[in-house]
């Protein structure tokens, strides 16, 4: 009950905002909602094109689930990698930080000529825009270990793979989790842009064919449901960290 009563506040300022939204275009007239569709009017096209949503939402998150893996495991490799090596993390840092300033609209059509149309493409967007909150929170675990934990082992002769495994990496897996979920949102908006700049499914590609022929409120249904299937990763990554690392929760005094 306290856990369900916690979501009460963001229940109460949704039903608010939806609630604005529909007064807004109302006043407006009916032309305008051609432009910005009422909340009745998206869940009118939720209802009705529910066939359609729901085979390009299985295109997207096959794309989007796919992509998180891949970035995660590459993710979490790289940060290991950069860890064990300073002259890894004098090399490669500084180009992890200038990827985040690559405009991908315009990126995704030379991935395209590149790898061609097929999901290969969309994977590289997800993994350039999710890949450095991964590596940079798994990396600040890494780094967070108390030196004098890897003193004591250093002082009883462990080797340096058993001080990874007992110390560095529980430290690191907290900060694998929370790249995950800042990823998770970051990557529906760069699988987006993929299937804006060439695919024939998937929500993104929705989108875009449905704004020039007026149907905004299928738009607004499709970006309703990549907001709930980003959500809905988010929390099933928190609920993961809570049940696979309690001890991470409890040393930070949460519940």
């Amino acid at each position: 009950m306290r856990k369900a009563l916690r979501i009460l506040p963001a229940l109460a300022l949704l039903a608010l905002f939806i609630g604005l939204w529909e007064i807004y275009v109302d006043s407006k007239g009916a032309d305008f909602s051609a432009t910005l569709p009422a909340p009745h009017q998206v869940a009118s096209s939720l209802y009705n094109d529910r066939s359609l949503l729901w085979s390009n939402f299985l295109v997207t998150a096959k794309e989007v689930l796919l992509g998180i893996a891949v970035t995660a495991v590459a993710g979490f490799l790289f940060a290991i990698a950069i860890h064990f090596s300073r002259t890894l993390r004098r090399a490669l840092y500084p180009l992890l930080v200038a990827s985040q300033a690559i405009p991908f609209p315009i990126l995704a059509p030379i991935l395209l000529v590149w790898l061609g149309f097929g999901i290969l493409p969309k994977l590289v967007v997800i993994a350039l825009v999710s890949f450095f909150s991964v590596v940079v929170t798994t990396l600040d675990g890494l780094d967070a270990v108390d030196p004098d934990l890897l003193k004591l082992m250093r002082t009883f002769d462990a080797p340096r793979r058993r001080m990874f495994t007992q110390i560095e990496l529980p430290s690191a897996l907290p900060g694998l989790l929370t790249g995950a979920k800042i990823a998770v949102a970051v990557a529906v908006i760069g699988d987006v842009f993929a299937e804006y700049t060439g695919s024939n499914s998937g929500l993104g590609y929705l989108i875009l064919v449905s704004i020039p022929q007026l149907l905004t409120a299928r738009a607004v249904a499709a970006v309703v449901i990549l907001a709930v299937f980003a959500i809905s990763l988010f929390s099933l990554l928190t609920l993961a960290e809570r049940l696979a690392l309690p001890w991470a929760y409890q040393s930070r005094g949460e519940r």
